[in-house]
This record gives structure tokens, C-alpha cells and sequence, in this order.
């Protein structure tokens, strides 16, 4: 018998003097009756009570009915006297009792009795100093502190402060001098600005020309060159000019970091993680050392929305690692949630883009066989799945088909143009890791670096050879295998997925590819576009993340219970902080050491010269900052730099090197360009070193000096 339920039947067994002041009003004044009846009236009408409360004032040693009915009246009428009377069951009846008896004995009945109102002489309660302070009235600008101070002790609010602290943090310094420096390079970060500022310029100005940049004239569907960054239009829509669009780079590269925390983190809790091994999970994918070789690759760390649409739908389905399919968890809003960030992220770029939009079918068609199967063939049990969350995987599903579908036109219509731009078979060679690259760092871990120098040298391609996701992480996954909170079977599956997108990340060198990459390569539309398998490593970093996450939650799982047996309990709060070991090494481990160039200051001309123009010299790199320089009017210009060189910019390339002569000058004028611009600055060493000693009588021409740059009027 428990406690409750032995003091429930001495209750029962002791004169009850709420019962006993119920017998006494019964065969007392009808008034009283009345008195007593409205309390059980109030307790019938109290609907914010829950029926358990009235259980548990039973135990303590009065009615149900009374202990609610007090409750009850003093939240609907606010006496006091109701609210004093209100804390053990019986004492409201009780008191009535009394009342009724000090009648009597005085011959006094009520309507014989003295008047306490009309007299002024009402006697104070003797009892009241017993009861309960009534509860303070909270007002409004208090609940509204309340409701803010709840907000910011969150879960979710601490763990988003966490995750963009530790962005800044493990970013710096690329808030430092964030109108003038940008990660790792200035070449590819200055194109990824530009897309950026040219998607949020043209959607404000000319939204039907989108997929016809600026730039590589007079080239079409120049926009879809290479991953665009759609996605982050809405940024590009703010500031004007250089210098903006390098703030908005470093701003959203920030950004991208805090996202992809918190997206590993949200996946990994919703799979069934503790706190701290959520964290791990969180950490470990946004910042492990092959990541850090990817700075400059603005599209390749624009990675939460995968983990956090994925976060997204399993909490709309009900669906957990650790807890299985729970009906009475499924939401249709989070499903909508998920598909639309799913969407978002696919807009970023096909790099990344792509095999997650296949991930996705592939669960999808997996998931709705097993429901299927277990529903009809296996346990033919109901297992409610219900029409809101079905519409909601129906409209969602169709919105990132559409979005997918709409972005990739551009894609297949430069292919079309542009048979140059195929990928093959020996362009996903070059860029194939060796197994051992899955244990080199780059030269932007401050940790690993410099150790690994000599192991990098062995690398035909170290940039994307270079797939170390942190040795830290490599051990608390191996553990992940023998202690978790995941099942056995579970763990096995993560092992798996592990070693699949190893596989894949090898290209052809896992047995040349022949039962990994290549077949997806020569069958899957689009898989031929991704020319660089190592990129691949970001799956295989989520799954050891969560691998891990299973390992740290059962590690904090079993300190609590140890610092809950230690008698005295002082070393408690140690074996708490133990748990946070893990942590703290994956945090280390994604340390950076990564440089951070001024970009070249915009010519003067830049400004000024309409176009279509030609900036020489002009090469893959020396191209990407004049892309970023158009930012001020976004002239039409023959330059640009991409994944591919069109044939019209190889040409031009080749024919300007001895301008200005007769044959490029009449070879610009047939493409459209009317101006010139030649810095001075970067010619030394260049192919086009000499051309501003070139004389242009006869020519037609006309040359002026801007700035640095010598400006030819075609």
C-alpha cells in the first residue's frame, strides 16, 4: 500500500470534520444546507481542476467533492474567505458546521440573528490567520517578462545563441574586418558575392532576366554556370556595390556555420539524443577539419538546411532513432516546415543539393514500403498515419519536385549549349580521394596542419583530397558501436551509411568505381555534373555524428546515475562536468588556422565604363574579382569565372593577346563589346603584358587613362 493510498483510507476511517460539519448542516438551518450545496454546485461547474486533483485533496483527508468545490469557488467568485477554506477539503463545511451550532447554542437563528453588516460589528475570522495568502494578482506587463523569460531559457533559444556564438567564434576572424577580407581566398568567395548581389539585384529589377547574368557575355544562361545561391536572393536584395557584397558574404558565411549546428543539433534530439550529445552531433558536422579545406566554397557550407528539414520531418511524422513511430507525436505543420527548407536548401546549389534531393526520394519509397508492409503483410495492425499528414507530404513533395524541376531547365539547357560543360569518367578521376585522405587534414586545421603536411604532399588534389572529419569524432563513433542509446540494429545501419558514403566519396577509387560511383554517374540525371567526390564526406560526417551522439548520451546517462548513488553526493557536479570531455574535443579539433585575404580594390573604371566591356588580363581567377566589381551597375562584361570556360571566352582570351591589332578589334566589335579596360596593376606576368605599348593608330579607337586602368572606347 502506498502512502497515498494509506492515508486515503485513514481518511476514510477517522472522523472526517468535514463530514462531520456536512451531518451537522444537513440537520441544521436549510440556509446552511444551501451553503453546502453550492460548494459541490461549484465543484460540478470548476473546469479548470483536473480530475486527479480531486484524488489527491481526498487523500488528504477530506471529499473530493468539497476540496474541489472550495477550490472551484474561490477561483470563480475571488472571495477570500472561500480561497482560505479552500486548502484542506473539509474545513468550508466544517466552518459551516460550526456556524450553525454557535447558532444554536445562542437561540439565534439566522433570521433572528444579528446582522454583522447592517450592525458594523462583523467579529474577524479566528481562523483566517491559519489559511493561505490569497494568490497575487499577476498582472499584464508581468506576464509578458514571464512569457520572455521562459522564452529565453529555451531549449531551442540557448541552443540557437550557442550555435551562432560558436560560429563567430570558430569562424574568426572573418568578422574582423568583415567590408574587406574574405575566407581562404578571394576567387571563389568574390564570384559566390556576386551571385548573391546579382540575384537579389535582378529579381528586384528585371526578375524575368535572372538566368541571363552580366556576366560572360554574350553568352545565355549565364547564371547557371554554376551553383547560383538562389536561395540567399533575399540577402542580395540589401546593400549596393562592392563592399556590400563582401559584408554579406562574410555575414551569411557566419550564418551558414550557426545553421548547420543547430540543424545537427535539432536531428540528432528529435532522433532520440541527450543535450550534450546532440551538441556533439551539431559540432562535429558543421566543423570538422575536411570542412575547414571548404571555406571558400560558400554553397559546400551552406549545409544545415540538410540535417534540419530532415530534423523537420521526422518530427512530423512521429518518427524517432531511439523511440520508433509515435502516432500521437505526428504534426502536419512540422512536415510542411521540413519540406520547405528541404526546398530552400535544394536552391543553394545542386552539389549538395542533388544527392540529398535523391536521399529524400530514397526515403520516401523506403519508408512507404515499410508502412505498407507492416500495415497489410507483416502485422496487419491500424497504424494511424491520417489525412492532414498525408496532404502535407503530398503538397510538400510536389513543391520540391517543382522547385528541383524549375532550377534544373537552366542546367540542362547550358549542357545543351555547351558540350564542353559535360563531365566524364576521367574528370571524376582527377578529383578521386585515396583511403587515406580519409585520415589527412587540410592546411586550415589548426590542430592537424602542420603534422599532416607531408601526408598532403602524397595527394595528387589535396583541396578536395583532404576528408579527415576529426579523429575525435572517428573514436566516439567506434565507441558509439559497443555503448549507445540507439539499438544494436540501429547502429548497425549508421555503420553502414558510414561506410557507403565512404565508398562513394572515393569515386573511382574504391575498385574504380565500378559498383559505386559510376554507376550512379552514367544513370542517375545529374549525377555527371558532380565532379568532385569527396564532397561526398558530409554525409558520412552526419552519420558519425549521430553515431557519436548515441555513445555521449549514453555516457551522460550513466554519470547521472552514478553521481545519484554517491553517498555523500560532492562529486556529483564532476562527473557531470566529465560529460562535457567530448564536447569540448570536437570543439577543439575544428579549430581553423584559415587566412583571410584583403580583396583588391575596385578600379575606378569599374565605376564609370559602360558596358559590354572586356577587362584584360582575363583568366579563371583574375575574373572572379572583376565579377564582384560589377556589383556597382552590373554592366554587361565578357569576363567571368565558372566551373567551365565557354568556347566565346576561350576565344576572346586568345585573340586579345596582341591587342589592340586589327583582328581583336574587329573580332569584339562582332561580339558587341564597346570598351576596353586594361589594369595595369595586374599585368605584370600576364600574357597581355605588353598591350598597353601597343599603338592604336588606325585602328579606330580611342584610349584614356582612368585611375590605374587604361580604358580603349572600341
Amino acid at each position: 500500500m502506498t502512502t497515498e493510498q494509506s492515508d486515503a483510507t485513514d481518511g476514510g476511517r477517522r472522523p472526517d470534520p468535514a463530514t462531520d460539519g456536512g451531518t451537522r448542516t444537513a440537520a441544521g438551518d436549510p440556509s446552511e444546507r444551501a451553503t453546502a450545496t453550492d460548494g459541490i454546485i461549484a465543484s460540478a461547474s470548476g473546469k479548470d481542476e483536473p480530475a486527479g486533483d480531486a484524488g489527491e485533496f481526498s487523500a488528504a483527508g477530506g471529499s473530493p467533492a468539497a476540496a474541489t468545490g472550495g477550490t472551484a469557488a474561490g477561483k470563480i467568485g475571488g472571495g477570500e474567505v472561500a480561497a482560505d477554506h479552500s486548502e484542506s477539503g473539509g474545513t468550508a463545511a466544517r466552518k459551516t458546521g460550526e456556524t450553525a451550532a454557535t447558532a444554536g447554542k445562542s437561540g439565534k437563528g439566522e433570521a433572528g440573528g444579528k446582522d454583522a453588516t447592517a450592525g458594523g460589528t462583523e467579529k474577524a475570522d479566528p481562523w483566517a490567520a491559519f489559511g493561505p495568502a490569497p494568490d497575487p494578482v499577476v498582472t499584464r506587463p508581468r506576464r509578458a517578462v514571464r512569457a520572455v523569460g521562459r522564452f529565453l531559457v529555451h531549449q531551442w533559444t540557448l541552443a540557437t545563441l550557442a550555435s551562432l556564438a560558436l560560429a563567430v567564434l570558430l569562424t574568426w576572424p572573418t568578422l574582423r574586418y568583415p567590408l574587406y577580407t574574405l575566407p581562404q581566398d578571394y576567387w571563389d568567395p568574390s564570384l559566390q558575392s556576386w551571385q548573391m548581389a546579382w540575384s537579389g539585384h535582378i529579381l528586384l529589377t528585371d526578375p524575368a532576366h535572372l538566368w541571363q547574368s552580366n556576366t560572360f557575355f554574350p553568352e545565355k544562361w549565364s547564371f547557371a554556370f554554376s551553383d547560383t545561391l538562389l536561395g540567399y536572393a533575399p540577402a542580395g536584395m540589401l546593400g549596393h556595390g562592392p563592399e556590400a557584397a563582401v559584408l554579406r558574404y562574410n555575414i551569411v558565411f557566419v550564418l551558414a556555420h550557426a545553421l548547420a549546428t543547430l540543424g545537427a543539433y535539432a536531428l540528432a534530439r528529435q532522433l532520440g539524443a541527450g543535450r550534450i550529445g546532440g551538441a556533439v552531433a551539431g559540432v562535429g558536422y558543421t566543423y570538422a577539419p575536411w570542412l575547414l579545406a571548404q571555406a571558400g566554397h560558400l554553397h559546400i557550407v551552406s549545409n544545415g538546411g540538410i540535417p534540419l528539414a530532415l530534423a523537420m520531418l521526422a518530427r512530423g511524422h512521429g518518427w524517432s532513432l531511439r523511440y520508433g513511430y509515435r502516432p500521437h507525436r505526428r504534426h502536419a505543420g512540422w512536415a510542411y516546415a521540413g519540406w520547405l527548407v528541404a526546398a530552400w536548401q535544394l536552391s543553394l546549389g545542386f552539389g549538395i543539393g542533388l544527392p540529398f534531393a535523391y536521399l529524400l526520394a530514397g526515403i520516401v519509397l523506403v519508408s512507404a514500403v515499410i508502412w505498407f508492409a507492416r500495415r497489410w503483410l507483416v502485422r496487419p495492425v491500424k497504424r494511424p498515419f491520417g489525412v492532414r499528414l498525408l496532404v502535407a507530404d503530398l503538397v510538400g513533395g510536389a513543391l520540391f519536385a517543382t522547385v528541383g524541376g524549375l532550377l534544373a531547365v537552366p542546367y540542362f539547357k547550358v549542357a545543351e549549349l555547351h558540350p564542353n560543360a559535360a563531365r566524364t569518367i576521367g574528370d571524376i578521376a582527377i578529383y578521386s580521394p585515396p583511403a587515406s585522405g580519409f585520415f589527412t587534414a587540410p592546411a586550415e586545421s589548426r590542430i592537424w596542419g602542420g603534422l599532416h603536411e607531408g601526408a598532403r604532399a602524397t595527394l595528387p588534389w589535396h583541396p578536395e583530397m583532404t576528408l579527415l572529419p576529426g579523429f575525435v569524432l572517428y573514436a566516439l563513433a567506434v565507441g558509439g558501436l559497443f555503448f549507445s542509446v540507439w539499438r544494436l540494429r540501429h547502429r548497425l545501419l549508421l555503420l553502414a551509411g558510414v561506410l557507403a558514403t565512404m565508398a562513394l566519396a572515393m569515386g573511382t577509387r574504391f575498385f574504380g568505381g565500378a559498383l559505386t560511383y559510376v554507376p550512379l554517374f552514367e544513370h542517375l540525371p545529374g549525377w555527371n555534373g558532380l565532379r568532385t567526390p569527396g564532397r561526398m564526406m558530409l554525409w558520412t560526417t552526419l552519420l558519425l555524428g549521430l553515431l557519436a551522439a548515441g555513445a555521449v548520451t549514453a555516457f551522460a546517462a550513466r554519470v547521472r546515475e552514478l553521481a545519484a548513488e554517491r553517498v555523500p553526493p560532492w562529486p556529483g557536479p564532476w562527473l557531470r562536468l566529465a560529460t562535457l570531455l567530448p564536447l569540448l574535443l570536437v570543439i577543439v579539433e575544428g579549430l581553423n588556422s584559415t587566412p583571410h585575404p584583403v580583396v583588391p580594390q575596385q578600379p575606378a573604371a569599374m565605376r564609370t565604363v559602360d558596358g559590354p566591356m572586356l577587362v584584360l588580363p582575363s583568366s579563371q581567377n583574375l575574373d572572379q574579382p572583376v565579377m564582384l566589381w560589377s556589383t556597382s551597375r552590373f554592366q554587361d562584361m565578357v569576363n567571368g569565372g565558372s566551373g567551365f570556360t565557354p568556347d566565346t571566352l576561350a576565344r576572346v582570351r586568345e585573340v586579345t593577346l596582341a591587342f589592340p591589332d586589327t583582328a581583336s578589334v574587329e573580332y569584339l566589335r562582332g561580339l558587341g563589346v564597346r570598351n576596353v579596360v586594361v589594369l595595369r596593376d595586374q599585368l605584370a606576368g600576364s600574357p597581355w603584358e605588353r598591350v598597353v605599348d601597343n599603338p592604336v593608330d588606325g585602328l579606330g579607337i580611342t584610349r584614356e587613362e582612368v585611375g590605374s586602368a587604361v580604358v580603349y572606347r572600341l
